[in-house]
């Protein structure tokens, strides 16, 4: 079952890529849409049955070098089965999804074949996604996460003719190389100093407690070995999963057409990064500088990405720095050791934050690719069920649920347990992120019912014959939408012991590990005051009373506040100015350096130097010799006549001794 489970998505990517030319386009997407719910399918009968002792299926040696020994082989435990559910389920719907949004793309000309190549693209993903979750071995990891790279570009970068959607996928291909040269260095660095990146090594708690008293020296520092490692490993995840300096890539993704964005930045590529923290809970648990800073980075990420959200118009950009933002909870979760809250937010967001992205492409669509919430409104009544599932996703994202109870919606439940457990870490960064986490769940909130409300009430804006011809997506797009509300309903409450209750550790196993000594916090996170537990849903309601008022109620206020505040709202709207701040730091000088090695190095110096010594110096020589050939026979005779006289002469010096 297992090689069914991870092949199925490599065997339906190349026989619809390859193969659609001979079978047809309609079942070369067939199979690569069966290949994907085959996948689903057998994942969710993996979590439901999976005892919990881990296992591994080994497939081939991998790599046998000196003492660098590994298989590939699946790894199986409680980490791999809810990440198969997360990455098959979503992927499956995307497929789904996908016939009916990509039919008829006006990016496309008639008669062009794109659709196979799509399809390709998205169940190439999925098998890289399955091959990074799936590895028992850091270097298996390695491959699995840049081929979710490549796969992120080729679908980024789908729209090939447009220059933007070109930009982006480079973009997104660049800034994630930074992240995963960090996380290079770090597998690096642990098999030289532990002589194994085998899962069975490398997480063993014992292991890493002696890992954490070994030192280093580097120029002259005196470097805690472990601290190192780690910090190298989370700048990795950092890239991947669009942390605070290396975000930047994230909002462009959104060139891709929209499935791609609830594929691979809502659900799956961008929390790996999360899933490698979590993997990695042994390491993490020994360290102490890099889980306070991936609490810092993951506060700040959210609180950032929140503000940006506020200002936003596009509705696809608006989700994406919510994405963001989300994933910061997770890494805030992971830094203070609440590593099973970390993945129940994952979980949790994967079924809210798809249904949000495939909702607004459903939107999208009925609005013939408008994709500005300012030419939007009044659209409830037009495209009833859409509004229904995005007031659903709204309703998890937001966190709204019954205050001091497990009852509510998703996010609730998730979200809550992330903030109270930064409460409960007792720490300075802790208590940073507390505050950080809580003013950002006021602004999700702000943001999220402000796409609501452009999006589906007040008078429609834009082009009236747009707005006239607006209608409901297919049902081939509409059931992934119902299946996603359940999830963004149910999975809170459904699952919430097993993530995050007083038998987490039990139910993980060894997939998660926390050092009793020194982590007691999803423990005292359950006895946090009650003001603690209840300051997530005021903020949530502060959130949506502001947004009913600038929305609903006022609607000429946002307009006033931008103007009152033009330069605090021109910072939000350009994203606090990091795309600027690099375009000067990196940008214009890697291209000065490569307009001066090309004007001056190549063109100038090798270019020059061989055009100079083929056009000046090598013709003078030639030309003097060229002198010498005068064609008469007798020139030629007088010259050995004085070639013997040379030679007879050296002889008669030297007698031919030297």
């Amino acid at each position: 079952m297992e090689m069914i489970l991870l092949f199925a998505p490599l065997v339906g990517s190349i026989l619809c890529g390859f193969g659609h030319r001979i079978i047809g386009e309609k079942a070369a997407m067939m199979i690569a849409t069966g290949g994907l719910f085959l996948s689903a399918v057998l994942s969710w009968v993996m979590f439901t049955t999976f005892s919990g002792d881990p296992y591994t299926v080994t497939i081939f040696r991998f790599i046998e070098s000196g003492t660098l020994s590994s298989d590939w082989a699946i790894r199986i435990d409680r980490l791999t089965v809810i990440m198969l559910i997360v990455i098959n389920t979503v992927s499956a719907l995307v497929h789904l999804y996908s016939w009916g949004y990509m039919d008829k793309d006006p990016q496309w000309k008639e008669g062009e074949s794109y659709k196979p190549r799509f399809f390709a693209y998205l169940s190439f993903f999925t098998f890289s996604m399955l091959m990074l979750v799936t590895s028992d071995n850091l270097l298996q990891m390695f491959f699995g996460w840049e081929g979710v790279g490549v796969a992120s570009y080729l679908l980024i970068g789908f729209y090939y003719r447009k220059p933007s959607a070109g930009a982006a996928a480079m973009k997104a291909f660049i800034v994630n190389r930074v992240g995963d040269f960090g996380f290079a260095l770090g597998i690096f660095g642990l098999f030289y100093l532990s002589d194994s990146i085998n899962f069975s090594e490398v997480l063993d708690p014992h292991n890493a407690k002696e890992l954490s008293k070994t030192t280093f020296q580097f120029l002259s520092w005196e470097m805690n070995a472990l601290e190192v490692i780690t910090m190298l490993l989370f700048i990795g995840a950092m890239g991947k999963s669009a942390q605070l300096m290396l975000h930047t890539w994230l909002p462009d993704a959104m060139e891709g057409p929209t499935p791609v964005s609830a594929l691979i930045h809502a659900a799956t590529m961008v929390t790996a990064g999360v899933f490698m923290v979590c993997r990695l809970s042994p390491l993490m648990e020994y360290a102490t500088f890099t889980p306070n800073f991936i609490v810092l980075i993951g506060a700040t990420t959210a609180f950032f990405a929140a503000t940006v959200g506020l200002v936003q118009n596009d509705i696809k950009r608006v989700i994406a720095y919510s994405t963001c933002s989300q994933l910061g909870y997770m890494f805030v979760a992971a830094g203070v050791g609440a590593y099973g809250a970390a993945m129940f937010h994952l979980f949790t967001h994967a079924f809210f934050k798809a249904m949000l992205f495939l909702g607004a492409g459903s939107v999208i669509h009925a609005m013939h690719h408008e994709q500005d919430m300012r030419n939007y409104g009044g659209l409830r009544k037009k495209i009833p069920f859409t509004f229904a599932a995005m007031m659903i996703g709204t309703l998890a994202i937001t966190g709204v649920g019954i205050p001091l109870t497990h009852y509510g919606f998703a996010g609730f439940l998730s979200k809550d347990a992330i903030i109270e457990s930064a409460y409960a870490a007792g720490s300075g960064v802790g208590q940073y992120a507390f505050v950080m986490l809580v003013i950002a769940a006021a602004m999700t909130s702000f943001y999220s019912w402000r796409l609501i409300f452009l999006t589906f009430y007040g008078k429609p804006r834009g082009d009236a014959h747009t707005h006239d011809h607006a209608h409901e997506s297919p049902v081939v797009m509409l059931i992934p939408l119902a299946v996603l509300a359940l999830g963004a309903i149910f999975a809170g409450m459904m699952w919430y012991d097993e993530f995050f209750g007083k038998t987490w550790e039990a139910w993980f196993g060894t997939a998660l590990y926390a050092n009793h000594d020194t982590n007691h916090v999803v423990h005292d996170a359950h006895y946090v005051a009650d003001w603690v537990k209840a300051s997530p849903f005021f903020a949530m309601l502060f959130g949506f009373l502001m947004a009913m008022w600038f929305y609903i109620w006022s609607p000429e206020n946002p307009a006033k506040l931008a103007k009152q505040q033009q330069g605090l709202y021109q910072f939000f709207l350009n994203k606090w100015y990091f795309d600027e701040l690099y375009d000067i730091l990196f940008v214009r000088p890697a291209k000065w350096l490569g307009n001066f090695l090309w004007k001056k190095g190549d063109g100038a110096v090798i270019d020059g130097g061989i055009n100079g010594l083929a056009l000046g110096i090598i013709p003078a020589i030639t030309r003097k010799y060229q002198a010498m050939q005068s064609g008469y026979l007798f020139h030629y005779a007088f010259t050995m006549v004085i070639g013997v006289a040379v030679i007879v002469t050296w002889f008669a010096l030297t007698g031919g001794s030297h």
